[in-house]
């Protein structure tokens, strides 16, 4: 079953259970798959609409960010529910020892040791834990950490 027919799915139950907030969330991403479908003229392929849907959870970390920090507490949480509906279609993220290995795996096969080689080295540890939901931003940084201490 692909992403949009299993969101599909779960769009009409929330209609019959009348969960409003699931309800626009759900509508919200099938839009965004739609759209993404539509830009490529073809059905998407499943880390197609992954990627998509991991786009939709980062921009909304942004913005529960943005909101915490202007003192809007009450849209942040909107945002942080929205990101749990979301996450539910996600992969499991991987844990921090299959992060960790796969950053060492990238850095041992690019044979990378400064901060400069750092893009190839994110690269190669994204590949490595591929079907998993990354979070890009802490995948740099431990690449970044790993790499600046240039220990084993």
């Amino acid at each position: 079953m692909s992403y949009i027919e299993r969101i599909q799915n779960d769009l009409t139950a929330a209609m019959k259970e009348k969960n409003e907030l699931r309800l626009s969330v759900l509508r919200m991403v099938k839009s965004a798959l739609k759209n993404k479908e539509i830009e490529k003229m073809r059905a998407l392929e499943d880390m197609e609409s992954l990627q998509v849907l991991q786009t939709l959870v980062k921009q909304r970390r942004e913005s529960v960010d943005q909101f915490t920090r202007g003192g809007r507490k009450d849209l942040a949480e909107k945002e942080a529910k929205e990101i749990a509906i979301i996450e539910e279609y996600l992969p499991a993220a991987p844990n921090d020892q299959e992060v960790h290995r796969a950053v060492e795996e990238a850095i041992s096969e690019t044979g990378a040791d400064s901060l400069k080689q750092m893009g190839a080295v994110v690269r190669a540890a994204r590949s490595k834990l591929e079907g998993k939901a990354v979070d890009g931003k802490a995948l740099s940084d431990r690449v970044r950490e790993r790499l600046s201490s240039g220990k084993s």
